[in-house]
């Protein structure tokens, strides 16, 4: 009897549904102009604060790819100071006086430029815990072949060019092939295949970066057609009831509710493409011109809003109960 009872209390979800659009039928010409008023102002607030939305967490992400972008350059620099400062140590070791002169100052400056590098990229890093862990790899490497550059130096009576050939080795020497694929083995091989090792790994997390949360398009965009597209299912039953009840067609403030709503969400997707794609420093969609215009637009709507449905309103009067 429990069980009847609470089948009787919680009815399917289509009944409920069937019991609404049944009441809603019945409902006054005027009530459902009131609803239908609602919902299309409920709408246009929706609108306002997708904007608000979309402009303050598209700009923060926009900047947080933009310092993963700056931070992949600069590996990329690091590269190429690895390969100046091999180029360098190779140089010092022709003159046939390492043991006088040392690595030089252009060894010096490219190791040092390297660090520099490397320690800046690691502020916009993307890669989370697998880009901190690599980027502390990359550092260690680099201290290992300094410590063998100098040890080479100090030894080079001695060893003569195996010593430098072992510092060489751990800037150049490349990553190991795996047995079975061939293919290289990330976290092998010298600081230049670990700084690749690094580039890749920053690169398919700005990739991500930049398909995540407001800055994926099909999400964008589908935020910005979401509320058009309800509006517009609002405008057909408005005028489905000016025309079935009242007998007379849409008005042109109602079709400006529609365009003035709809715009404002297209524009705030296509605006923070557009920073998107150019990596904006000062976003567009959250410019504070930008944004007023928009809530100037949208507060326009609502007034027109109010305006559109007004006329038909006006003609019942309802007795105070």
């Amino acid at each position: 009897m429990n069980a009847s009872a609470g089948r009787a209390a919680h009815p399917p979800l289509l009944s409920r549904v069937t019991g609404t659009w049944r009441r809603l039928r019945r409902a006054h010409p005027v009530r459902r102009l009131r609803w239908l008023r609602s919902g299309m102002l409920a709408l246009v607030c929706a609108t306002a604060v997708g904007w608000v939305v979309v402009a303050v967490d598209g700009g923060q992400e926009i900047t947080s790819v933009r310092r993963a972008d700056s931070a992949l350059q600069d590996i990329g620099a690091a590269r190429h100071a690895a390969q100046q400062a091999d180029l360098a140590l190779e140089r010092a070791v022709a003159t046939g006086q390492l043991e006088l002169i040392g690595t030089g100052t252009e060894f010096a400056n490219a190791t040092a430029r390297i660090s520099t590098l490397v320690t800046a990229a690691a502020q916009g890093n993307a890669a989370g815990a697998a880009g901190r862990k690599q980027i502390q790899f990359v550092q260690g490497q680099l201290t290992t072949a300094l410590e063998l550059a100098a040890t080479a130096v100090r030894d080079y009576p001695r060893t003569g060019r195996a010593g430098v050939d072992s510092a060489r080795g751990a800037l150049t020497a490349p990553r190991l092939p795996d047995p079975d694929t061939r293919r290289p083995i990330p976290g092998t091989g010298g600081l230049l295949a670990s700084l690749q090792d690094l580039e890749e790994t920053q690169s398919d997390g700005l990739a991500q970066r930049r398909d995540a949360s407001w800055l994926n398009p099909f999400r964008l965009w589908l935020l910005a057609a979401a509320p058009a597209l309800m509006m517009l299912g609002l405008v057909l039953a408005t005028a489905h009831v000016l025309i079935r009840r009242f007998h007379r067609p849409v008005g042109p403030r109602l079709l400006g509710v529609f365009a003035l709503t709809a715009g404002v969400a297209f524009a705030a997707a296509a605006l923070t493409t557009w920073d998107e794609s150019r990596l904006a420093a000062h976003p567009t969609a959250g410019h504070p011109v930008t944004m007023t215009v928009a809530l100037l637009a949208l507060s326009a709507a609502g007034v027109l809003n109010h305006m559109a449905y007004r006329p038909r309103l006006a003609e019942y009067r309802f007795p105070r109960p």
